[in-house]
This record gives C-alpha cells, sequence and structure tokens, in this order.
C-alpha cells in the first residue's frame, strides 16, 4: 500500500475515533502511531511519538501560551468583566438595543485582556444575561449578543487561537496579534449593526430604554470600573511587544504579573480566587499542550506520507485562479467548522493546506491565519456542532427558555455578519495585513 493511501486512511481513522468520542488528542495520536508504523516500521514511530511529546512540552516558545491565559483567567475570576460591563450599560444601557450594544462593547474589552471565547462567554453569561432578561429581552436577542461577543476574543488580542497557529505554522504571533485589531474592531461594529436589525425586525425581542445615567456617574464607572485596568494591561502587554521592547511571551509574563500587581493592590483578588485562576489556567494549557503535541506526531505522519506534497503539485497544475482555489478551501473549513472546535481543526489541517496556500498559492501566512480563524470560528455559531452555543446553554441552564433552538435563531444574524467580514478579507487582504506592514515592515 502506497504511503498515499496510508496517510489518507489514518486520516479518515482519526475522524472515526473523534465521532465516537475517543478525546481528541489520542484519536490523533492512535491514527498517527499506526500511520507512521504502517509507512516505516514501530521503532521509527516510537521515535517519533517519543521526540514530539518532549519538544512540545519543554518547549520556551509555548509559554506564551500559558502566560496570556494566566492573564485571562485572573481577569476572569477578579470581576473585571463584570465591572467592565456595568460601565459600558452606563453609557449605552439608556439607548435603544443599548444594553445588547454594551454587551458587545465590554466583551470586544474583555477580550483584550482574556483570549478565551468561553471564559468570555461564561462571564457576560453571568453577569449580562440576568439584566437583559430582567428588562424584557427575548432570549434569542441576549444570548446570541453574549454569543457573538464571546467570538469577539477569537480576533482581538491577545487570541488563544492566534498563539496556536503562530505556533503551529512558524508564524509571528506578534503580528497575528497586531492584524487581528481591525478585523476584531470591524467584527464588533457589524455585530451592533446586526442588533440593530434584530431589534427593528423583531420589537419583541428588546426593551425599552431606561432612565438616562448622569455623565457624573459614568466617568465614576470608567475608574471604578475594568476599563482603566485593560488600557492599562493592554498597553503594558501588547505595546511593549508591538514597540519590540518584549518578545510574545514576555508581553504575556508582564500582562499576567501587571494584572496580579493590580487586583492585589485594589484588594480584587484573594487566595481562593488565586488559586482558582491557577488551577484553571494549568487545565488549560495542559489540554492545549496535549493536543499540540499529538498534532506535531499527526503533522510528521502527513510528512512522511507526501500527501501536502503530492496536493501542492496537484493544485500548482490546475488551471485556475488562486482565488477559486481560496475559496474551495474555504468552504472546506467552513463545514470542517460545523463539527468541530476552531482548535482541533486548526492543528489537523495546517500540515495540509499551509504550504498549499502560503507556499504553491503564495498567500500572506498572516492573512490566512486570520481568515482561516474567522472562517472556522462560524461553526462555533451554526449546527450541528455550535460549540458557542452549546457553551452558552450550559451557562444558562438557569433560564427554562434559553434553549438549543432559540440560541441557533439569535445567532443565526451574527453568522451573516461573520460571512460579511471573511468577503470583506478576501476582497481586501489589507485590513488584515495593513498593520503588521505598518508596524513591521511587511505581513
Amino acid at each position: 500500500m502506497s504511503p498515499i493511501m496510508i496517510g489518507m486512511l489514518a486520516l479518515v481513522g482519526f475522524l472515526i475515533l473523534m465521532f465516537l468520542g475517543i478525546p481528541i488528542p489520542f484519536a490523533m495520536l492512535f491514527a498517527s502511531a499506526l500511520g507512521i508504523m504502517a509507512m516505516t516500521d514501530p521503532y521509527v514511530a516510537s521515535q517519533i511519538m517519543t521526540a514530539e511529546m518532549f519538544n512540545t512540552f519543554s518547549n520556551y516558545a509555548l509559554t506564551v501560551g500559558p502566560m496570556f491565559g494566566l492573564m485571562g483567567f485572573f481577569a476572569s475570576y477578579t470581576g473585571i468583566g463584570e465591572k467592565l460591563f456595568v460601565s459600558m450599560n452606563y453609557f449605552f444601557g439608556h439607548r435603544k438595543n443599548g444594553l445588547a450594544n454594551a454587551v458587545q462593547v465590554a466583551s470586544a474589552g474583555f477580550g483584550a485582556i482574556c483570549g478565551s471565547p468561553p471564559a468570555c462567554t461564561s462571564t457576560m453569561s453571568a453577569v449580562a444575561y440576568p439584566e437583559m432578561r430582567k428588562r424584557g429581552y427575548a432570549p434569542e436577542l441576549a444570548a446570541g449578543t453574549i454569543i457573538s461577543g464571546s467570538g469577539l476574543s477569537v480576533l482581538i488580542p491577545p487570541s488563544n487561537n492566534f498563539i496556536i497557529y503562530g505556533i503551529v505554522t512558524e508564524t509571528s504571533i506578534g503580528k497575528l496579534f497586531m492584524a487581528g485589531i481591525v478585523p476584531g474592531l470591524i467584527m464588533t461594529a457589524l455585530n451592533i449593526a446586526a442588533i440593530t436589525w434584530m431589534g427593528w425586525r423583531h420589537p419583541n425581542w428588546t426593551s425599552k430604554s431606561p432612565d438616562v445615567v448622569p455623565w457624573k456617574v459614568r466617568l465614576k464607572s470608567l475608574l471604578n470600573g475594568g476599563l482603566i485596568v485593560i488600557a492599562v494591561i493592554f498597553a503594558l502587554s501588547m505595546g511593549g511587544m508591538f514597540a519590540g521592547i518584549f518578545t510574545p511571551t514576555e508581553a504575556g509574563a508582564v500582562g499576567a504579573f501587571g494584572l496580579f500587581v493590580i487586583v492585589i493592590v485594589t484588594r480584587q483578588l484573594n487566595w481562593t480566587k488565586f488559586k482558582n485562576a491557577l488551577f484553571a489556567g494549568v487545565r488549560l494549557q495542559a489540554m492545549v499542550f496535549m493536543l499540540l503535541a499529538c498534532a506535531n506526531v499527526f503533522g510528521k505522519m502527513f510528512s512522511v506520507s507526501t500527501i501536502p506534497l503530492v496536493l501542492g503539485d496537484w493544485v500548482a497544475a490546475l488551471e485556475m485562479d488562486s482565488w477559486k482555489i481560496m475559496a474551495v478551501i474555504l468552504v472546506i473549513y467552513f463545514v470542517l467548522g460545523m463539527v468541530t472546535d476552531l482548535l482541533s481543526m486548526t492543528l489537523v489541517t495546517m500540515p495540509i493546506f499551509f504550504p498549499i496556500v502560503c507556499g504553491t498559492l503564495g498567500y500572506s501566512p498572516i492573512w490566512f491565519g486570520i481568515i482561516i480563524t474567522m472562517v472556522i470560528s462560524i461553526g462555533a455559531l451554526t449546527p450541528p456542532v455550535g460549540s458557542g452555543v452549546f457553551i452558552a446553554r450550559g451557562c444558562l441552564a438557569f433560564d427554562p427558555e434559553a434553549t438549543v433552538t432559540r440560541l441557533f435563531r439569535g445567532s443565526l444574524p451574527f453568522v451573516v455578519t461573520a460571512c460579511i467580514l471573511t468577503v470583506m478579507l478576501l476582497i481586501w487582504p489589507g485590513i488584515a495585513t495593513w498593520l503588521p506592514a505598518v508596524f513591521y515592515g511587511g505581513a
């Protein structure tokens, strides 16, 4: 049997194991180990697995994930997201759909130090959703706003997905962070436009405007809320990295330590919260490291099978415009995003598609990272898997009216806005590459 056929069978085997409920890292490891054994011998397979496991868990560059992750969990456990929402509510809550818009702005701000959609979903579900329901918002609009707002965390730095993509493809994480700023802001504006349309199309989904909050109270909420903290930490860590003062790992460490000092001085962090944040960060990064190690073995299996090389030659021989080939690849990613999570699919597919897109077709790896993150993240809002919807449903279990069907219905307009941004990125790649080109001299 040819190596290409063995590689394809290993890929099919991984998908079968994944759908049978086997944890994704172990499904990848088992399928790739059998594939390498079939193409070489058991000794080579054991050597490759041992080497990749050791190299992954001892790689200094990977510490960038735990540092930014710890910063996000400090923000989550100390109530910074809650204070930010209260402050934004004072500014926008008195307007039509204002509370929903406040969730979007607060989610964008929280994403600037969190980087994790599930963490943002759990925070806003606990803080914003009860307030929205109390004011008469329907579950469709209230939950849809939270789910879409949490999705901003995959674009606005420091995004965990950009960190993983940068590590796997050896692309500058600093450039990826900078490239996500403009698309993240555009996505926020598009989501607010979708909320406006939903309020117009379904007047019974929204509520009447409450009394206007005096400016004195609004300004005081900025000082006492989370916006100042977020601005300081973002400027310290991201600003230092963009200026070339820190590496991404150092920026994460500086951000985590800076936030730790702030919440200690302001007495927002106690021993219980510190312990919970630390343990949550360790659990998350252990999962990510295991995924990366097994994905590296999976990537080695594909290299041995020569599938990426053969696919690249086949694509180069096609008499098609590069944008048409790119469109087909994006459709594949969109479909895959509907049945699995963003992180896993990024790790599995990069050994196949990255050499084709950024090698054979010549697209920018920065742009590819942004648009692929955007396309796969749409799957968090669509059935049958819809990870973002089901995470929100778990957080909103206290509301029996927040059914999965109503949550998917409320997420649909935000699927449209995400598709609009994807098309914009296809037509105008500079949306993603402009800032890195200005600051780094190329993207």
